[in-house]
């Protein structure tokens, strides 16, 4: 029996993704919206095509849009048209809707970390900030530590041209905001109220932390961008030293909710009934 076609077509373009709950998030959304919603996971290699072939194959098999991860979000940013300046700032995309004038991208990794750390922290404004990692996501959380008010930026990146790249896009937007770059992330830490990784160390296949325990004293919060596994060794560690967390599931959360809004043409949605839904460990995908 031929399969119907779904009322929304959407995928997610990434390494490592196998493990990713995007599909069974927005599949719960389309359910609250009597909608049959397919979310693919398209890995560059096991579809035998590079990232620039196969972000040119979505709109022509079908696809709405898609949401895209680590390593391709600065490489999309080059693909798409971005009408948000505060987008086109932050350099990255993660989601991209496809329409008859062609590829439009936009950042819910932006918009998704200032609605998880307001859920956490309220109005606080997050102070010194240690961010570790300035990638897609990284700067999406950097241009974001912005807008929350944050008084001072330290970033640690391997790559330092990167880093000092972004360092001075955030000058120029940030005006009044110190922002310098380092290479020891425990000698960053010192004295930062909030600490940050948006690497990839931590995730499912990438085990380990980015930042030494002990560096952590005297910190008060922590966000990390890693969210499979939600338990990770950074954000034990910052339970440990009792620092406050948010999680990187917080982040897919909301980022999801805010495609979800772009994908569907703003069609409504529960946040509260998917949040528990999500968290059910008897929900499964269908």
């Amino acid at each position: 029996m031929t399969q119907a076609a779904p009322d929304l077509l959407l995928g997610l373009i990434g390494d490592n993704i196998a493990k990713s709950r995007s599909p069974l998030l927005h599949q719960l959304v389309g359910r609250q919206n009597d909608m049959v919603v397919r979310y693919d996971r398209l890995i560059p290699r096991e579809q035998g095509k590079e990232f620039d072939d196969l972000f040119a194959w979505c709109p022509g098999a079908g696809y709405r849009g898609i949401n895209v991860t680590y390593p391709y979000k600065e490489r999309a940013f080059a693909k798409v048209t971005v009408e948000d300046p505060l987008v086109r700032s932050v350099g990255a995309v993660n989601t991209v809707l496809f329409d008859a004038e062609g590829a439009k991208g936009h950042n819910t990794d932006f918009s998704g970390f200032m609605a998880a750390y307001r859920a956490a922290r309220g109005e606080t404004p997050p102070g010194t900030v240690l961010m570790i990692g300035t990638g897609g996501v990284g700067r999406a959380v950097a241009f974001g530590l912005l807008g929350l008010g944050a008084s001072a930026l330290r970033l640690v990146d391997r790559d330092l041209p990167k880093a000092e790249a972004l360092a001075e896009e955030l000058r120029t937007a940030g005006k009044g905001v110190e922002v310098t770059v380092h290479s020891d992330a425990a000698e960053a830490a010192e004295g930062a109220q909030g600490l940050i990784n948006c690497t990839p160390v931590g995730m499912v296949g990438y085990e380990g932390t980015p930042l030494p325990a002990p560096a952590m004293a005297g910190s008060e919060w922590v966000f990390d961008a890693v969210y499979t596994p939600t338990d990770t060794q950074f954000l034990q560690d910052a339970e440990a030293a009792g620092l406050q967390i948010i999680s990187g599931w917080e982040l897919f959360f909301w980022q999801g909710v805010h495609a979800w809004t772009l994908f569907s043409d703003g069609k409504p949605l529960d946040t509260g009934a998917l949040r528990a839904a999500l968290l059910d460990p008897a929900t499964t995908e269908q």
